[in-house]
């Protein structure tokens, strides 16, 4: 580590004012940043109140609490294809193999993410002339994590651009955005690129082999909406949906732990609930945002089961938790603090706002049979106006406090 600390340090003057390099500063401070501890501080006099926590061990604890869905979508990945091809039935068969070939399908994923939106984050750093700071760490990631494993990588670069600049610079940069930056990634592909996003065979690596007989790439969501459709109750239909390769394929369980065709990262509930416990320990999120989302998928899930005209409606309200990306959506999505809500009160309504209307879109719109990224994205908007109503509704109630 002296090596590299004496190495910046020679090369500093450079990209200090009156260097050769002095337009590119903030490029060399995010570097040396991102290596060491800054060594300056903040100028102030006095008692200053201080903790732990800054913008960079932020966002490294999203990072570590993402990982492992990251670790399970890499084999998972790599298990789906084994399946798919009938060269394993069984979990943790060909284990190695498994996870290699997921490493090589999720690995380009999450570096052409990282390197795209990198490169719009320098940009927009050298033209402002403002540091480069840690929030596309967490975007970074998550935008792989929402997307299946044989998406174009060109498509990925694009989406994540898109994203960058739309979602996050517009506004001015980390802290600013109104929308979650990986949501509005994912919303550009699935309206510009559906085909590539959704459907049967985008969440199964096939390569070179040719599926099993009888073998369907279909999420669980699209399974049950078909059900649906057919007049079939939503569990057997689960149930007995690719037999072809083995019985209980979209069983509560497999569904619960994520041995399902799906997105990188969201198809096991566990692992985002392994996340959520980091995330919540360590009071980067809020365990109200979470807890309310679940409660509002639920709830929502009841009432459809009292108005049901369908099997789809008619499904059991937990079925709702573990199939699509709720429970992934809710801890990483949901409870990203710059675009959630920010009042107490406020989280609990804004939480159980996008468990409710997940629910919603997913039962009633035909053409889209997921609903956390509108969810999401729509509350997203919302969230000031609830944070001003519920600062509103308190000064009313002190206000009658003090007139008494």
């Amino acid at each position: 580590m002296k090596f590299l600390r004496d190495l910046l340090d020679k090369q500093k003057p450079l990209f200090h004012k009156g260097g050769k390099l002095e337009n590119l500063f903030y490029l060399y401070e995010a570097g040396e940043t991102f290596l060491f501890s800054p060594n300056h501080t903040n100028g102030i006099k006095g008692a200053q109140v201080k903790d732990a926590i800054d913008l960079k061990r932020m966002m490294i604890t999203v990072v570590i609490a993402m990982i492992p869905c990251l670790l399970f979508g890499i084999y998972n990945t790599g298990h789906q294809h084994f399946l798919a091809t009938g060269q394993t039935a069984g979990l943790w068969e060909d284990f190695g193999p498994k996870f290699l070939l997921g490493l090589q399908l999720v690995l380009p994923v999450v570096i052409v993410a990282y390197a795209a939106g990198g490169l719009v984050e320098a940009a927009f750093a050298v033209i402002r002339k403002h540091p480069i700071n840690e929030g596309f760490l967490v975007t970074g990631m998550l935008i792989p994590l929402v997307v299946p494993a044989t998406i174009p990588l060109w498509q990925v670069a694009l989406a994540t651009i898109f994203a960058v600049v739309i979602a996050k610079e517009v506004f001015g940069g980390t802290g600013m955005n109104v929308l979650n930056v990986a949501m509005t990634a994912r919303a550009f592909l699935y309206f510009a690129y559906p085909a590539q996003i959704s459907g049967d065979l985008v969440w199964t690596y096939l390569g070179d082999k040719a599926p099993v007989d009888g073998f369907s790439g279909a999420t669980a969501l699209a399974v049950a909406y078909n059900a649906g459709v057919d007049g079939q109750p939503v569990a057997q239909a689960l149930a007995e949906h690719n037999s072809a390769i083995g019985d209980g394929l979209y069983s509560f369980y497999n569904m619960f732990m994520g041995w399902i065709p799906g997105s990188i990262g969201e198809t096991s509930t566990l692992m985002a609930l392994v996340g959520a416990l980091i995330l919540v320990g360590t009071g980067v999120a809020s365990w109200k945002i979470i807890v309310s989302g679940f409660a509002g998928a639920y709830i929502m899930g009841l009432v459809m089961n009292l108005f049901a005209v369908n099997e789809y409606m008619a499904m059991s309200p937990e079925y709702h938790w573990v199939v699509g990306g709720l429970a992934f959506g809710i801890v990483f999505m949901a409870t990203d603090p710059v675009s959630a809500a920010q009042t107490e009160t406020g989280k609990w309504i804004y939480g159980l706002l996008i468990g409710i209307l997940t629910v919603i879109i997913r039962v009633t719109n035909p053409a889209y049979p997921e609903g956390i990224m509108l969810a999401v994205l729509f509350m997203n908007v919302f969230a000031p106006l609830i944070d001003y109503y519920v600062v509103k509704a308190n000064k009313n109630r002190r206000l009658q406090r003090a007139t008494v």
